[in-house]
């Protein structure tokens, strides 16, 4: 299926074609920051989005591995205030007591904000959470991409994966109130957008790595074929709230996932390396675990310091 990807290389933007492959040369294709933004709302499919990228300026060969390389998530804006990523939760079929009837009646998965899209780590770049984290579980995610046009409506461009990861032990003290501080460790996301509609079945497997070797390890599926709700429905009512169609926002929607490690005892620690091998697609997505530093000076010194002013 056709793949599209965008990254910096001494100081430009370019994009490519296809998947790297690491016995081959990457061509790369000078763009624009938006440009591959455009061409989406343009229409006319993969097709022409490829050949508004292959048409443009000379492209260049570069290495495989190329350190100078810097990967972006897929159709990142340069403003981080235009992309924002949110994600669906309990959207599993295995997190239901039935499989869902043909005609189900659509009812609404719990849904949450990450972040802006600037907040996003791709392949190699640290996932940061806080240094208070109870327990922490990864989260492999079909994501799927749409841009805003002026208007607001929203245009599919494809899809691609991401690893939510969050602090479940904060959640599970309190779901219905502590589930938006549990989402606030970063999230990795691949560079690679699968132009194609969302997927059917991804399987893979997780390996979690300490001091170099493997500590634990599981195989995943999702994609919409694990969901309980059917990815039109949950993506239709997403949109039906003016918030989502503001103009020229790129939205990222995470469709959810399934139990992982920390459902079967295995506990993240600071420095794990967690990777997730999307077997079924080719792409890896790889991140180590950082635990942020405690904050040292509270925030609300400040309030003393502005009332003291004002006196």
């Amino acid at each position: 299926m056709p793949v599209l990807f965008e990254c910096e290389y001494r100081g430009q933007r370019y994009a490519g074609v296809r998947l790297p492959v690491p016995t081959e040369p990457l061509t790369l294709y000078p763009v624009s920051d938006g440009q591959l933004r455009q061409a989406v709302l343009a229409g006319g499919g993969a097709d022409a989005l490829l050949e508004s990228v292959t048409a443009g300026g000379e492209p260049v060969t570069v290495a495989y591995g190329d350190p100078q390389v810097r990967y972006l998530p897929p159709l990142l804006p340069t403003t981080s205030g235009n992309s924002l990523i949110t994600g669906f939760m309990g959207t599993h079929r295995s997190k239901f007591p039935r499989p869902p009837a043909p005609d189900e009646e659509f009812t609404a998965p719990n849904w949450l904000i990450k972040g802006f899209g600037a907040w996003l780590e791709t392949n190699g770049g640290p996932l940061t959470v806080p240094a208070s984290a109870s327990a922490l579980l990864e989260e492999p995610e079909v994501g799927l991409v749409f841009v805003n046009d002026e208007e607001g409506t929203p245009h599919y461009a494809g899809y691609t994966f991401a690893n939510d990861l969050n602090d479940i032990g904060l959640h599970l003290q309190n779901p219905w109130g502590w589930t938006p501080y549990a989402k606030l460790c970063d999230t990795s996301m691949t560079p690679w957008l699968f132009l194609d509609e969302p997927p059917r079945s991804v399987s893979g497997q997780i390996v979690i790595e300490r001091a170099g070797a493997v500590a634990w390890k599981g195989d995943f599926t999702c994609g919409a074929d694990a969901l309980f709700q059917r990815v039109p429905d949950m993506v239709d009512n997403l949109f039906s709230y003016p918030g989502m169609r503001r103009p020229q926002l790129v939205n990222y929607l995470l469709l959810g996932s399934d139990k992982a490690s920390y459902h079967a005892g295995f506990r993240i620690a600071d420095g794990d390396r967690i990777t997730l091998d999307m077997a079924s697609h080719g792409v890896v997505l790889s991140n180590e675990v950082t635990y942020a530093a405690q904050a040292g000076t509270a925030a609300s010194a400040g309030f003393t310091a502005w009332g003291r002013a004002a006196s």
